[in-house]
């Protein structure tokens, strides 16, 4: 179906997520707290055959795009909390194993992955595995 427009309408404003989206096919992509005009707007232009982004997601992009050049930290943008799960889910850990060493309920910890899977612009828990692990390997042993 070549004619078919698909417009994301998600909960993610990550530069990852968009970019994800749009080679994945969409036309279109907007962050689920817009405004019921805003979204019908949004369809209609889809729909017609122009391409929508959300402005904050488009921004992200831009910002990531120019600076591929520097030298940045790829946790800079993560808690201390969510860089400790990390390094614990590069461990291969299981929720119920986090949740013991973090002192939290295992369903906070399901929360908390869910969390920074998103922030990460991953899908699954063995993604920011491998992440991490080349990102200790490029920093030498004793992490990141």
């Amino acid at each position: 179906m070549p004619d078919l427009r698909c417009l994301m309408l998600t909960s993610f404003t990550s530069d990852e997520a968009m970019l994800d989206a749009i080679l994945a096919g969409a036309s279109g992509y907007v962050v689920k707290d817009i405004k019921g005009m805003e979204l019908a707007r949004a369809i209609k232009e889809v729909g017609s055959g122009r391409s929508l982004l959300d402005n904050r997601a488009a921004a992200a992009l831009m910002a990531k795009l120019r600076g591929e050049g520097e030298r940045t930290d790829p946790l800079s943008g993560l808690t201390d909390q969510e860089r400790v799960l990390l390094d614990l889910l590069g461990e291969g850990l299981t929720n119920k194993q986090i949740a013991a060493r973090m002192f939290l309920a295992e369903k906070t910890v399901k929360n908390y992955v869910s969390r920074l899977l998103a922030k990460l612009g991953m899908e699954r828990r063995t993604q920011a595995a491998v992440f991490i692990s080349k990102l200790d390997r490029g920093h030498g042993a004793g992490g990141a």
